[in-house]
């Protein structure tokens, strides 16, 4: 399994398009990108390939990672970036499957898979939704992947793990969300040889935000920013008690200081890693 990290910024991405903040300018001086986030998954024996998300990003991230246009996707959830560059597909492939949750969301009244058939209506000749019910396996470019529940509110939204049955090799990811991911989406989640977690800001920040942190360590440190992600914290202690191989943080705001922006476990752009 290759795993390559097309996009690992937040919803403005890194740099911020207006922003002259220190943060977005090293990362300017140094050549430095988190687009919004998406993930390129192939099966290094069939050469399918699998992508996670559709960021608006889409055509610029193709164009800089040496990857192949995707055979099916995943939809984690419907905020626009991450679903908004489906409408790239229109023009540039003939037929595409995207997976997504078939959980009717109580607060949009439609489940991930009936967001996109909707919105993307106009594909419904190239885009076929196939909606997976969470916890359950399904198969798809050669991997067995299943979604999870996690918790973003006011939106449902969903973590995943990808399975390569002929080695074991394992991906994980989160999703977008807080340190308050559910015990049985814990269990599934466990042991990946790669985990890509959620990490908004480090702790320091909760103080800014109006509704601070949450989900404290026993010395007060926030592992949740506010209501709807974790953060650099929180994500590192969730890694801790899955017992993840290898975790990147990825889905990072532009807010973290310029001297730990670019420290490691952080991604950016361009990574690629070989799991067996």
């Amino acid at each position: 399994m290759q795993v390559t990290l097309l996009g690992t910024g937040d919803t403005t991405g890194t740099p911020t398009v207006g922003c002259t903040c220190e943060t977005c300018r090293t990362a300017r001086d140094r050549g430095i990108s988190r687009s919004r986030f998406s993930v390129h998954v192939q099966h290094e024996e069939t050469g399918e390939s699998l992508l996670v998300d559709f960021s608006p990003d889409f055509r610029q991230q193709f164009l800089e990672n040496d990857v192949p246009l995707p055979e099916a996707g995943i939809v984690t959830h419907v905020h626009f970036d991450h679903l908004d560059g489906l409408g790239n597909v229109y023009r540039v492939l003939d037929s595409l499957t995207v997976h997504a949750p078939s959980e009717v969301d109580p607060v949009t009244e439609e489940s991930v898979a009936g967001t996109i058939r909707n919105k993307f209506h106009y594909l419904e000749d190239r885009v076929g939704v196939a909606a997976c019910d969470p916890f359950e396996p399904f198969e798809t470019c050669g991997f067995e992947v299943r979604f999870v529940p996690v918790d973003h509110p006011p939106l449902r939204c969903y973590g995943l793990a990808v399975e390569e049955p002929e080695t074991g090799a394992k991906l994980s990811i989160t999703g977008d969300t807080s340190y308050d991911v559910p015990e049985r989406s814990r269990e599934i989640l466990a042991n990946p040889d790669l985990l890509l977690a959620d990490a908004i800001v480090p702790a320091s920040l909760c103080d800014r935000h109006p509704i601070g942190g949450r989900h404290e360590r026993p010395d007060g440190t926030p592992r949740t920013f506010g209501t709807k992600h974790m953060t650099r914290e929180g994500a590192l202690d969730l890694a801790d008690e899955l017992s993840a191989d290898r975790t990147r943080l990825v889905h990072l705001a532009h807010f973290y200081p310029a001297e730990e922006a670019f420290e490691e476990p952080l991604a950016v752009d361009g990574e690629r890693y070989h799991l067996e």
